[in-house]
């Protein structure tokens, strides 16, 4: 996989663009739901703006790649030349950029002082006040859930299984268990987030095995791309609504399980999409393929830009040395 799990969608400027437009990302009809998240913040909230568009190629410069593909292809090989600083602060650009969304789209806002603390391997949970250790073990266990995802995605004589969608949601919720004693929902959650039809519980354990049956269905996707058959599992996965907590983080982090397994970077569906990734699960999925497209084109961009911004800065032969670019300091 290389360097495909940090290809995401947080700059360095983005830092300085939080703002209250971040903690409106919630539909109306969410309020009562939303209240019940004790994390939820509208001032400095962690969600960075969507990526300005890539600026148009100089006539001197090189045809950029196109496809999806190609642009991946692409961005692996800067990547891969960047130096080691460069390359942690763009992992840890992701991380806090696809926590920080993810988290959004479950109605629940931090911020960036929390999400700083939480990816600082320095803090010490247990010397914070009471109420704010939840929230920074919530972003660690996601943050874990990530690197999960990531690893398992290199390993690829290793077969997706349900106990592949356990392990994720033992990851965020070690309290339920392992992934031999975790129990699927028993009951129609009365308040919940997303408003599309749950499985009964009685059905959940044979449609889970459905989905996971039609992902290993070499017959059932042939021809289909990667983007296509995560973005189904998930929808479907997600239709299916199999646990009590979190289901709609698990089934996105499965699909990006499934993407960077295919050679495609993670799509983070950015915070002001929550209002159509609900009406999408609630129609056709091929709208839901159309948002995860969007999703890796906008992550693409924005890696884009910043790689672009770090030349301009330091030159034009790419990220090398201590501060980005041939030793040279900034």
């Amino acid at each position: 996989m290389g360097y495909m799990g940090y290809l995401g969608c947080l700059t360095q400027r983005d830092h300085h663009e939080y703002g209250p437009r971040a903690g409106a990302c919630a539909p109306a009809t969410c309020k009562t739901a939303m209240a019940t998240k004790t994390s939820i913040r509208k001032e400095k909230a962690a969600i960075p703006a969507r990526p300005a568009p890539a600026r148009a190629a100089r006539a001197s410069e090189a045809p950029r790649p196109t496809s999806i593909e190609e642009r991946t292809a692409y961005l692996e090989a800067r990547l891969h030349k960047a130096s080691p600083v460069v390359q942690q602060r763009y992992r840890d650009s992701l991380d806090l950029s696809w926590i920080a969304h993810d988290s959004a789209i479950e109605g629940t806002v931090y911020t960036m002082d929390e999400m700083a603390a939480a990816i600082d391997p320095n803090t010490d949970v247990t010397t914070l006040d009471s109420s704010v250790q939840p929230i920074l073990n919530d972003v660690r266990r996601h943050r874990e859930a990530l690197d999960f995802a990531r690893d398992y995605a290199t390993k690829r004589k290793l077969p997706i299984t349900i106990d592949v969608v356990k392990r994720i949601y033992c990851i965020l919720h070690p309290e339920e268990g392992d992934i031999k004693t975790v129990k699927y929902r028993k009951d129609i959650p009365q308040h919940r987030l997303y408003f599309h039809e749950y499985a009964a519980p009685d059905k959940i354990a044979p449609k889970v095995r459905q989905v996971i049956d039609w992902v290993n269905d070499p017959e059932a996707n042939k021809g289909r791309s990667a983007i296509r058959l995560a973005a189904r599992a998930h929808y479907d996965l997600l239709r299916v609504f199999p646990f009590q907590h979190d289901s709609g983080k698990v089934a996105r982090v499965f699909m990006n399980l499934l993407l960077l397994r295919g050679g495609y970077p993670p799509a983070i569906i950015h915070s002001t999409e929550r209002q159509r990734y609900y009406e999408a699960l609630k129609g056709a999925n091929a709208t839901m393929v159309q948002i995860v497209q969007e999703a890796i084109d906008n992550s693409l961009a924005s890696i884009e830009k910043l790689l672009d911004d770090l030349e301009r800065r330091h030159g034009v032969n790419g990220v090398n040395g201590v501060n980005g670019v041939n030793g040279a300091s900034a």
